[in-house]
């Protein structure tokens, strides 16, 4: 990114915890337990779902998907605000700030359309089981991948460009951990708006659209399941949603809070929490729910353990 015209800065410094300078310890703690739980429990995830042929089936592939990009998306944002909670001054370049940006928005969309992928694989199961093998093939699965990924990293493209295009000639407090759009919005010392409207279209293309087709499918799995005779059935198919509707309500409604909103309603305190809660607690939420609500995986992990305190007793 080139910083255009009347652009003087070439760093921003982070203000996000420095509010809070006798919890900055503690939140470090907290926060490096957090995201080595994130790694060992999305790793541990992948590993299973590769090694395990029984959970070789669509829903576990988009899974496996999802927590390799819960990874890479909390790589991005995680081991540099663990580093500033213990620096005199959390700083970071002018490129470094639009990198940061980029590869956060491509793995957060990337992350939503995975997202709603799952829950057509969930309507697909539940309302067309027939059909299920045939339209859920693994050549159709990976490309919905490939769409996903693809179009995370595109749509991130135009929010980067458009805020770094904004010239910035101080002040260089970002009021939040990292390099996100509306408290940069609020640094720049002009306004584009037709930027902004780009910003807040493609935000609604991306949370807003792929929240209401994931809404859509479970009314329609919804309707399925409330045909079936047997409340056994009826248990047994909600089950194999719960996970993932539970991710999906507390990804979305926090990302919704952050950037379906007025620019003008940003609170700096609330704005971090929240942003700590996508950031953290729902990568760290993902393999937990995945991992103690899913018989499935619950079985798998067993027999990757045992297997493996075989070979150790060999």
């Amino acid at each position: 990114m080139k910083q255009e015209n009347n652009s003087v800065v070439t760093e921003f410094i982070f203000i996000g915890f420095s509010n809070f300078p006798d919890l900055q310890v503690p939140l470090f703690v907290v926060f490096t337990v957090m995201y080595l739980a994130i790694w060992v429990g999305n790793v541990i995830i992948v590993t299973t779902i590769r090694r395990e042929s029984s959970l070789h089936i669509p829903m576990y592939f988009f899974l496996a998907v999802l927590s390799s990009s819960e990874i890479c998306y909390t790589l991005m944002i995680i081991p540099n605000m663990l580093a500033n909670l213990l620096r005199k001054k959390a700083s970071i370049s002018f490129t470094g700030c639009a990198t940061q940006m980029y590869m956060f928005l491509a793995f957060g969309d990337t992350n939503c359309l995975l997202l709603t992928m799952m829950g057509y694989d969930r309507y697909v199961s539940i309302c067309k089981p027939l059909h299920y093998p045939i339209l859920m093939n693994q050549r159709f699965c990976t490309k919905l991948v490939v769409f996903s990924v693809a179009s995370g990293f595109l749509l991130s493209a135009p929010q980067t460009y458009f805020i770094f295009s904004l010239p910035f000639c101080g002040p260089n407090k970002i009021h939040h951990f990292f390099c996100d759009l509306a408290p940069l919005l609020q640094l720049a010392c002009d306004r584009n708006y037709i930027g902004e409207i780009v910003l807040f279209v493609i935000s609604i293309l991306v949370v807003f659209c792929s929240f209401l087709l994931i809404l859509l499918s479970y009314l329609l799995i919804l309707s399925a399941i409330l045909k079936i005779p047997t409340t056994d059935g009826k248990h047994k198919a909600f089950s194999t949603c719960a996970s993932h509707l539970i991710v999906v309500v507390v990804h979305f409604g926090c990302a919704s809070i952050i950037y379906l909103r007025p620019q003008s309603r940003y609170t700096l305190n609330a704005d971090i929490f929240i942003s700590v809660s996508y950031t953290l607690v729902t990568p760290l939420l993902n393999p937990v729910v995945y991992t103690l609500r899913n018989k499935d995986v619950k079985i798998a992990l067993r027999k990757s353990l045992g297997r493996r305190k075989f070979s150790w007793k060999i």
